[in-house]
């Protein structure tokens, strides 16, 4: 009796079933139903004869040959991927699919920019832009969920990402606008305002409270916020200040005129926004939507910003790839 030949759409359900376990949710996450993603991991087993899975086990977990087998499959799965995407690099025209996420600091200013940009350069794709915090893009990353995305460089350890630096960000101090009080009084806790924290599961809070640590300054934690146009919108309303970057208080344009920004005292520091990928990922494409976006970052940051904050230069600037 002849075995059935072992599909590309059975490899990729593997896959995915190696890391989740769940059958349910490699059904969600592609859209299969899940009489359908069985059907492939049945077909793939008996294509090699063996069981690559524990059907008795929730959630679900390789076999030893699984084990062995799900190395070879994530390989071959790169391989085809790149050469997939290599194929049509030469003519841009023929680029069929683009998944990029892009930091909620940059959303409103380059988005819409960059999508028309892309969608000239590339005709026939097909976008879908996802806009997330950049702990939440890099962990789409690592889950497959994405080709691109724009995010605040993690202390973590990035293995398995390419990073393309896009934009040198200092952190400053935000304080309300014709403030008396000297920038190290802030720091010092006695400037009779609340310190307005970034929520800590945030890159960019754990960025500033490492910081902190790293110069013995201990702060009351009675507000910690996701938002930043919130934080900002406090400050500018003289409940409290903040420490946050030239990027973010762009975002938060219509406060502009209420708030001030001041160099963060003594030994200052900044987060790296760059473009991530997999190691898989073409790097032509990847250098090509890099120089797209540090061309907009350029017009709508550091050059407007530095008109009115000269002091921050060359802290504040555009990186290019090393």
């Amino acid at each position: 009796m002849n075995k059935p030949n072992l599909s590309l759409r059975g490899l990729e359900v593997f896959q995915l079933l190696a890391k989740s376990g769940s059958v349910q949710k490699v059904a969600f996450d592609t859209g299969l139903s899940i009489s359908t993603v069985s059907h492939h991991l049945k077909s793939v087993e008996e294509s090699l004869g063996v069981s690559l899975v524990d059907h008795s086990r929730r959630p679900m977990i390789l076999t030893p040959a699984g084990a062995i087998f799900v190395r070879y499959v994530e390989d071959g799965l790169k391989l085809i991927r790149r050469g997939e995407i290599e194929l049509t690099l030469g003519n841009l025209n023929e680029v069929r699919d683009l998944r990029l996420g892009i930091v909620d600091d940059f959303d409103s200013e380059l988005s819409p920019e960059l999508a028309q940009l892309l969608a000239e350069a590339m005709p026939k794709c097909v976008f879908k832009h996802h806009t997330r915090p950049s702990h939440q893009i890099i962990r789409l990353l690592y889950e497959q969920k994405l080709d691109a995305g724009v995010a605040t460089r993690p202390i973590s350890d990035l293995s398995n990402l390419v990073e393309y630096p896009l934009l040198r960000d200092p952190f400053v101090l935000a304080v309300p606008h014709g403030s008396k009080i000297a920038p190290e009084d802030y720091l010092a806790g006695v400037s009779g305002l609340p310190f307005l924290r970034y929520s800590q599961n945030q890159i960019i809070g754990t960025l500033i409270e490492t910081q902190l640590r790293r110069l013995k300054i201990s702060l009351p934690n009675r507000f910690e916020l996701e938002s930043n146009p919130s934080i900002l919108g406090m400050v500018a309303e003289g409940s409290g200040w903040a420490i946050t970057t030239p990027a973010s208080y762009v975002r938060a344009r219509r406060f502009h005129g209420r708030v001030e920004l001041h160099p963060f005292p003594g030994k200052g520091f900044a987060r790296t926004i760059a473009l991530f990928t997999l190691e898989d990922y073409p790097k032509a494409m990847a250098d090509m939507i890099a120089e797209t976006l540090r061309r907009l970052i350029t017009r709508h940051y550091p050059e407007p910003i530095l008109r009115s904050f000269p002091w921050l230069a060359p802290d504040f600037r555009v990186l290019s790839d090393p």
